[in-house]
Parts: structure tokens; C-alpha cells; sequence
């Protein structure tokens, strides 16, 4: 895969969070939320400022990430889904 995303932006593949069973119910993959979690796999080279200065990202490839649930776009690449965002929807990187 060479996808480089553009200015701000990061693209990102969701993490599958592990499934509960509370009280002996299976909920379907349908009815499932969207996981939050995320690992970064590529950066743009940062946002430009009105004084035409380059901005760095503060996350980078590999990185594990908090996003908000609606945050990005999702895309297919090489039949994986990925998610594209920009950093503000970033809400914390997960040591």
C-alpha cells in the first residue's frame, strides 16, 4: 500500500475491540458499535500555517489513538477498510 494522506490528515485502521457477553447474549456484528480505538498508519507532513511555515503532526505511524465515533472518512484500499481523519479528531494517543 503507498497512500500518503495530505496535509493534516492521517490515515488510520480501527482496532476490534474484544467482544462481551453479558447475561448470555450475542449481539450481531450489525447492532455493534464502531470501535474508538484505532493504530495510526500514515501521516501527513502537517498542517500550513498563513505564514507559510509547516506545522509537524503530533502523531505518527503506529501510534494507538482514541477518535471521536463519527469522526473521518471511511475508504476501501486493497479491499481494507481504513478511516481518514485530521489530527483535531485525534482526542488521545493511548500509551
Amino acid at each position: 500500500m503507498n497512500v500518503k494522506p495530505l496535509a493534516d490528515r492521517i490515515l488510520v485502521r480501527r482496532l476490534d475491540e474484544p467482544e462481551t457477553k453479558r447475561g448470555g447474549i450475542i449481539i450481531p456484528d450489525t447492532a455493534k458499535e464502531k470501535p474508538q480505538q484505532a493504530e495510526v498508519v500514515a501521516v501527513g507532513p502537517g498542517r500550513l500555517t498563513d505564514e507559510g511555515k509547516r506545522v509537524a503532526l503530533d502523531v505518527k505511524a503506529g501510534d494507538k489513538i482514541l477518535m471521536g465515533k463519527y469522526a473521518g472518512t471511511e475508504v476501501r484500499i486493497d479491499g481494507n477498510e481504513y478511516l481518514i481523519m485530521r489530527e483535531e479528531d485525534v482526542l488521545a494517543i493511548v500509551g
